[in-house]
């Protein structure tokens, strides 16, 4: 399972979606999940989903690896689904047995909830798949950048956030190798009732905050011997331009807004 989370994780490639700059794609996902939430209708969702698909398909980002990034959360969705499907109640009743009662329309929101869960992950976990962590973290300072007026570190803040990302899979491979040290001890993570399993992970747990602390430190230790001291004055190896195809980009991100507000005022179906 823990192979199975992908947050953080970069595929260098050359593509297109690869190739566009890390504010457009910033902006790009902003406009994604603000599309996702204003869905409401078959239509519109068939109309994320193709987007979905296109950007996947550009990208050049295999399906298992998008739905690997799911597999973690399938427990939420599962869970979101079926509180819908009971708790909603509609005018078309499909089922009724004592209190459980199961509804068109519960159907309905239940299936579009769960889309809309998987859809979101997806496409957010793309940002991380196609954005090195060195060009989100200059993507979203020169986003922030106005807020330096008010004296917020942003430079600072960007590092903490594209470090956080960047250490998310290396941590879960420390867990992963604490975890097999302990079974190979005799530790049993699986069996037990909740107060058990709960003991049994405090052996994972202290390793792993001491490889955090450790880790960290020699990050700190690195960054301090290359005379890191913010971003005051900093200069950049690469700097960040905007092309043809970012604007075209964004040009498509907000074709796509407009088309599912439109769809959301023309369709029949319940409101999510």
């Amino acid at each position: 399972m823990l192979k199975d989370i992908t947050l953080g994780q970069y595929f260098p490639g050359g593509t297109i979606v690869h190739r566009l700059d890390p504010r457009t794609k910033l902006i790009l996902t902003i406009v994604y999940i603000t599309a996702l939430f204003m869905a409401s209708g078959v239509l519109a969702y068939f109309l994320m989903l193709a987007v979905l698909v296109t950007c996947l398909t550009l990208s050049k980002i295999k399906a298992k690896t998008a739905l690997r990034g799911i597999r973690p959360v399938i427990i939420i969705v599962l869970f979101t689904v079926v509180l819908n499907v009971f708790f909603i109640r509609g005018e078309t009743v499909l089922l009724e047995y004592r209190r459980i009662l199961i509804s068109r329309e519960g159907l309905f929101i239940a299936a579009f909830m769960g889309s809309r869960i998987i859809m979101l992950i997806v496409g957010t976990l793309l940002l991380t798949y196609t954005t090195s962590p060195i060009a989100l973290t200059d993507g979203l300072e020169k986003m922030l950048e106005p807020l330096k007026k008010i004296r917020l570190p942003v430079h600072e803040l960007a590092m903490m956030m594209s470090i956080a990302l960047r250490f998310i899979p290396t941590l879960i491979e420390e867990t992963d190798k604490i975890m097999s040290a302990q079974k190979s001890r005799g530790a049993d993570f699986e069996s037990g009732g909740l107060i058990k399993r709960a003991k049994a992970i405090l052996p994972i747990i202290i390793p792993l905050f001491i490889s955090a602390f450790r880790r960290a430190d020699e990050l700190a230790i690195a960054m301090e011997s290359r005379c890191y001291h913010g971003g005051e004055g900093r200069t950049r190896m690469k700097s960040l331009k905007t092309a043809v195809r970012d604007y075209f980009a964004l040009l498509f991100g907000v074709i796509v807004l407009a088309a599912v507000i439109m769809l959301r005022r023309m369709t029949l179906w319940p409101e999510l």
